[in-house]
């Protein structure tokens, strides 16, 4: 028996997503016979063993008549019923399925015409018609449409997860900032004004996140909700640089009416579906972009240039988007803070573990994120492995340089190999479990823990191991990441301006970064260097001193930038001799250049020759009081 699909009718409900589809099947051979069919799947494909010859148009003239007398409003509404008893049903379906032996679906079609030939006397068209909807009428209750409807929606809202936008509308705000931040150059100057917006969500405590550097240098940072026009004013509580997170508080109980905190949750996995929410700049309403996972990876934060782990996401990120809240489910699964400017859809988030960290440390008022302080290599070579006497079953990474301010200094040592942090193997890699899927670097595991903490370290040393507990607080470097929260030091002498050196300014100059790799022998120890050279007589010829770090001054080695300023102020001799790396020496009169100072500072304007860190501290004598004075004031 050949079959042939003559015609198709959808019937579409709107109170639910469920599609009924019904056939019309006829046999080549009886054309007047017709079977209605439900089809559960819009991807319709008819195979058979031989070809189907297509209908004749006479078979179409008798087939079009009986299509047009079908009652198809009854029918529909027997069939929605069956619909619905067919999904209560299916379970039960399932069950028998997996305990049946499987039998194709052409077999059990040709099972089921032959027994119909066979138990079935001839039936009309005309009276299988009223027999399915005599059958609808008896064993379905009398519904109405619109109680259908109101019936499915219910059980919609029931079953749906609330979506990222529902989530968003009373919990996302947009922060206003305006912030004004010292010059690098001519740090005695600060910057004009400068009004920038991000993002921001709520969780519980009434605490707004958003990034650090949304408000970062801020005079002024407001909040406003979706759908409202006013602006409340908002405080920053906390700020931590490293992660680049803000806690911010509105001090408004306006503010928080009909608001909803969001919930934090885990990490999501590689092609893992995520929502970005925001208000990224080309407009000012509310945004929803949809993303995949790409990448878990420790990552420098361009931020603070600390590297933290970092979650990659093919969502696009733009200006304004910062600080707002990435959705996995109905929960946040990280907060969107930068992407690739210069390649399309690479997006990162912070993801839950750093932001946790940073909100626990919030009681303790100080932000940080725990450190080992040393230089490594990897393992990758077998004869370095050989050489430092590892066996097969063993990887980890060599010790190069170690901090000596830190606590690791006091057990570990140069050549020494770590194989393992707190019982978890480190690969010849410096890679560790991550997920149970994936690796990321063994410094996660350090970064994660507070500053008060330790780890356990195990060490092969000379070809036997041994374990060391060595604490994790973070040492200052030699030359700071960042100069945020603090006055920008500065002390000018001569028409020379001395600076120490940081992170922000090599970036903004043309500078060596290799000072960037040195480590401090003591505490307080800082790079001083030849800023600029205000241009004047008593300095013509040493233009090309500029960016050179001063190492000596008058045979005295300096420490940081304050003992430089101190041996120059009390310098009593005729000459001052300052020696520069590269062995340059740069000499003064000391009675002319201080004379030329002060012409210097008049003429550009510079309100003092020093910051005020730099500043000797002044004696508070109103509270010196003579004996009879006091006994006159009695």
């Amino acid at each position: 028996m050949y079959r042939s699909v003559c015609t198709m009718s959808r019937f579409y409900c709107n109170s639910s997503g469920l599609v009924p589809r019904f056939l019309v099947v006829c046999n080549n051979s009886a054309p007047k016979t017709a079977t209605l069919r439900y089809v559960s799947s819009s991807n319709l494909r008819c195979s058979s063993k031989t070809s189907t010859p297509a209908p004749s148009g006479t078979a179409k003239d008798k087939i079009t008549p009986v299509v047009d007398n079908f009652l198809f409003s009854s029918i529909f509404q027997g069939w929605m019923n069956g619909l619905f008893q067919q999904e209560k049903e299916q379970p039960v379906v399932n069950e028998a399925n997996n305990t049946t032996p499987s039998v194709t679906h052409q077999e059990k079609e040709e099972s089921s015409v032959d027994e119909a030939k066979n138990t079935t006397p001839s039936v009309t068209h005309e009276e299988k018609e009223e027999s399915v909807v005599d059958v609808a009428k008896k064993t379905t209750p009398s519904v109405n449409h619109k109680e259908k409807e109101e019936s499915s929606v219910d059980e919609a809202k029931k079953t749906t997860p609330p979506s990222a936008i529902d989530l968003a509308l009373n919990s996302v705000v947009k922060v206003f900032t305006v912030s004004s931040k010292p010059r690098l150059f001519q740090p005695w100057q600060i910057s004009m004004q400068n009004e920038c917006s991000g993002s921001g969500f709520l969780i519980s405590g009434k605490k707004i996140i958003t990034n650090a550097h949304v408000v970062d240098n801020h005079t002024s940072v407001k909040v406003q909700k979706h759908g409202s026009a006013t602006m409340y004013k908002a405080k920053v509580r906390m700020i931590g640089h490293e992660c680049d997170l803000a806690i911010l508080e509105v001090d408004n109980d306006e503010f928080w009416e009909g608001m909803k905190f969001l919930e934090l949750g885990d990490v999501p996995k590689l092609q893992e579906e995520v929502h970005l929410v925001g208000y990224p700049c080309g407009g000012d309403s509310i945004s929803v972009t949809k993303g995949v996972v790409s990448r878990v990876e420790l990552k420098e934060y361009s931020h603070s240039s600390t590297e933290l782990l970092t979650i990659q996401i093919d969502a696009a990120i733009n200006s304004g988007n910062s600080g707002g809240p990435v959705f996995l489910g109905n929960k946040v699964a990280g907060v969107a803070f930068e992407g690739l400017f210069w390649s399309d859809g690479i997006g990162y988030m912070i993801p839950t573990p750093v932001v946790k960290h940073f909100l626990d440390c919030i009681e303790e008022k100080h932000v940080s994120f725990g450190s080992m302080n040393i230089s490594y290599q990897t393992m990758g070579n077998a004869q370095i492995r050989d050489y430092f006497k590892m066996s097969k079953d063993m990887t980890g990474i060599l010790v190069n340089e170690i901090n000596p301010l830190s606590d690791a200094y006091n057990f570990l040592k140069k050549d020494d190999v770590i194989l393992a942090i707190d019982g978890v193997s480190i690969g010849n890699d410096s890679k560790v479990p991550f997920l149970n899927q994936d690796t990321v670097d063994f410094k996660h595991l350090v970064s994660m823990k507070k500053p008060s903490e330790t780890a356990l370290i195990k060490v092969l040393r000379e070809g036997k191991e041994c374990e060391f507990n060595v604490g994790l607080k973070p040492v200052q470097p030699l030359v700071p990441l960042h100069n945020f929260d603090k006055i920008r030091s500065y002390y000018i002498y001569g028409g020379f301006l001395f600076v120490p050196l940081s992170q922000p300014y090599i970036d903004g100059s043309d500078m060596c970064e290799c000072s960037s790799k040195k480590m401090p022998k003591k505490a307080s120890e800082q790079i001083v260097i030849i800023s600029q050279i205000l241009e004047d007589d008593i300095n013509a010829g040493y233009a090309s001193f500029e960016d050179l770090q001063v190492k000596k001054v008058n045979g005295i080695e300096v420490d940081n930038l304050k003992h430089l300023c101190q041996v120059i102020e009390e310098c009593s001799t005729g000459f001052l001799r300052l020696d520069l790396e590269n062995e340059k020496v740069l000499i003064l009169n000391n009675k002319l250049a201080r004379k030329a100072n002060s012409t210097i500072l008049k003429e550009l304007k510079i309100p003092s020759a020093m910051s005020d860190d730099l500043q000797p501290r002044q004696v508070n004598r109103s509270r010196l009081v003579s004996p009879r004075h006091s006994k006159k004031n009695n």
